[in-house]
């Protein structure tokens, strides 16, 4: 197993060395003097705990300071997926200073991992599952999509297009993110483990999960399976791992950006989502731009971004030797 992973983490550093050549460096360190501001759903999040950001941030760095084995994983980890592992260590870093709190002991959530697997929940929306609603006739345009990440990136967008804040068939449907309606079954705006996932990304990295790491395939048909393999610490910094490896081959292919040495912005990214749509309008505006002869506009770190690459230093002191 340990043979296949090098091969594989040799294949994906091969891949992205060729392709870097034609890619302009974003470098490190913040484009912003000042942190941007920060959503007033993480300072109501913060307040409710009683607690501030600061402290949020002191308390995730001493778990992973004092957590040899952890750090091992990690860079172990991003090793397999060609990363740095201060990409990993910022993505864990940033949700838990602006989401939830981190929990004291890593063993609290491989508790949680398997109380998962006894739960009962669906995912659902007015009882229409996941299942059914994705053989509704406007997701055959999807239905050639080959992988874990284009199948359902395919869906994600049929949802925004057709059916987001409409009525369809008789039926309306919330205005609200994909993975809102149909895949946080508890209460919304939920993610979980020590990397924050949602379901949705975690369905769409595991193609690239089961053939990096070799962890089993996950399916929408499966609920508890998926929240159980987001809380597994050891199986969801794969998931971690991958979603940054999306983002670091998306700006580098879409909009010729090389963000491999800039934890911020793959933070920033990991922290928004959806990638390959930004880089997308990044490569739009940076054209016009070009027409207009203008200088191109680099990628940009919002305020989660802005606090990894602040405390860069303390973040790369994390890292165990090779």
């Amino acid at each position: 197993m340990a043979l296949r992973h090098s091969i594989l983490a040799g294949l994906l550093l091969g891949l992205a060395a060729n392709a870097v050549q034609a890619a302009s460096l974003v470098p490190p360190g913040n484009s912003h003097e000042k942190q941007p501001a920060v959503p007033g759903a993480s300072a109501s999040r913060t307040n409710a705990g009683n607690t501030t950001y600061d402290a949020k941030y002191q308390r995730v760095y001493q778990l992973l300071k004092s957590d040899v084995a952890l750090r091992e994983k990690i860079r172990a980890t991003a090793d397999d997926y060609g990363i740095d592992p201060t990409h990993i260590i910022g993505a864990i870093v940033g949700e838990h200073t602006y989401n939830v709190d981190v929990y004291d002991r890593l063993q609290t959530y491989y508790v949680k991992a398997v109380s998962y697997l006894k739960s009962e929940f669906t995912f659902s929306y007015d009882g229409e599952s996941i299942a059914d609603f994705i053989e509704r006739p406007e997701f055959a345009e999807c239905e050639d999509r080959k992988g874990s990440y284009t199948l359902w990136s395919c869906r994600e967008a049929v949802w925004d297009k057709a059916f987001r804040g409409r009525r369809v068939d008789g039926k309306r449907f919330p205005d609200d993110r994909f993975s809102a309606v149909f895949f946080q079954p508890l209460y919304a705006g939920q993610t979980f483990g020590i990397g924050q996932l949602n379901p949705l990304t975690a369905l769409q990295m595991t193609d690239i999960v089961n053939r990096v790491s070799g962890y089993e395939k996950i399916d929408h048909r499966d609920p508890q399976k998926v929240y159980q393999t987001i809380m597994d610490p050891d199986i969801t910094l794969a998931y971690i791992s991958a979603t940054i490896r999306k983002s670091i081959d998306a700006y580098r292919e879409i909009a010729g950006f090389d963000i491999s040495r800039n934890p911020g912005i793959t933070a920033t990214l990991y922290n928004v989502g959806n990638p390959e749509a930004r880089a997308t309008r990044l490569a739009a505006e940076n054209r016009l731009r070009r027409k207009k002869g203008q200088t191109t506009k680099l990628p940009e770190e919002n305020y989660y971004g802005w606090l990894v690459n602040d405390r860069l230093e303390e973040l790369q002191a994390l890292i165990p030797a090779s």
